[in-house]
C-alpha cells in the first residue's frame, strides 16, 4: 500500500529548509534549487506545492511568524500565571531580538524580505505587512489596558508608542546583528524605555534576552 503524504508536513519541511538556507546565505540569494536540494527533495517537488519563489518565500515567513508566536508564548509563560501588561510587551519585544539561531533567522529573514519587497514587485505584491500589522495592534491593545488600569504615565499615546517601540526592537535587533551592540545592552535600551512609558513595573519578569542575567 503507497505511503499516504501529509502534505502540510511537506510543506513545513521545504519551509524550513528555505529559512536554513536563508539564515547562511541571506534571502536574496535563495533559489527554489538551493531550497529543494537542503530539503533532499526534487526541484519539480518545491514547484509542485510552491509555483513560484515568491510563494514560497511567503510562507516561509508565515511559517517563522508562527514560531515567533510560540516562542513569545513561551517567554509569557516565564511571566507567571497572570502577566501584566509590561511583562506581556517585554515578551513579544525580546523574542524578537536575535541573541541565538532561532531568533537570529527571525529577524534576518524578515528583515531581508522588507528590504527585497522596495525594489521587487512580485514581493510587494504579497500580504507581509500583515504580520507587523497585527504586532502593533497587540502592543497598541496591551497598553490600552494599561492605562486605564493607571499603569502608564500621563498623556501616553498608545498607538504611536506602539510604533515607537516596534520600530526600536527592530532597530535593536538589526544593531545585534551586525554587532554593533550585546543583547544585554539592548535590553537595557528596552526596559529604559519602557520605564519611560510605565509608572512602575508592573507584575512580571524584568526585560531580558535569552542568555542575559535576570534581575534578582
Amino acid at each position: 500500500m503507497p505511503k499516504r503524504v501529509d502534505h502540510t508536513e511537506r510543506r513545513t519541511e521545504i519551509a524550513e529548509a528555505l529559512l536554513r538556507v536563508a539564515a547562511r546565505r541571506g534571502l536574496h540569494a535563495v533559489g527554489m534549487r538551493d531550497v529543494a536540494a537542503e530539503a533532499g527533495v526534487s526541484l519539480r517537488l518545491v514547484q509542485y506545492y510552491f509555483e513560484t519563489k515568491e510563494k514560497l518565500l511567503l510562507y516561509g515567513l508565515q511559517h517563522l511568524a508562527e514560531r515567533f508566536g510560540q516562542r513569545a508564548t513561551a517567554r509569557l509563560r516565564d511571566a507567571g500565571p497572570r502577566p501584566g501588561p509590561r511583562a506581556m510587551i517585554e515578551a513579544i519585544l525580546t523574542a524578537a531580538l536575535p541573541t541565538d539561531e532561532e531568533s537570529r533567522t527571525f529577524h534576518l529573514v524578515y528583515t531581508s524580505y522588507a528590504i527585497l519587497s522596495v525594489t521587487d514587485r512580485a514581493l510587494a505584491d504579497q500580504p507581509f505587512i500583515h504580520n507587523p500589522d497585527a504586532a502593533e495592534s497587540a502592543l497598541t491593545r496591551l497598553l490600552r489596558q494599561a492605562q486605564e488600569s493607571e499603569l502608564l504615565q500621563p498623556g501616553v499615546d498608545v498607538e504611536l508608542e506602539a510604533v515607537g517601540l516596534l520600530a526600536l526592537s527592530a532597530g535593536l535587533g538589526t544593531s545585534i546583528l551586525v554587532g554593533q551592540r550585546g543583547p544585554e545592552s539592548a535590553a537595557a535600551v528596552l526596559d529604559h524605555c519602557l520605564k519611560r512609558v510605565f509608572r512602575d513595573r508592573s507584575p512580571g519578569v524584568p526585560v531580558r534576552a535569552r542568555g542575559v542575567q535576570e534581575e534578582e
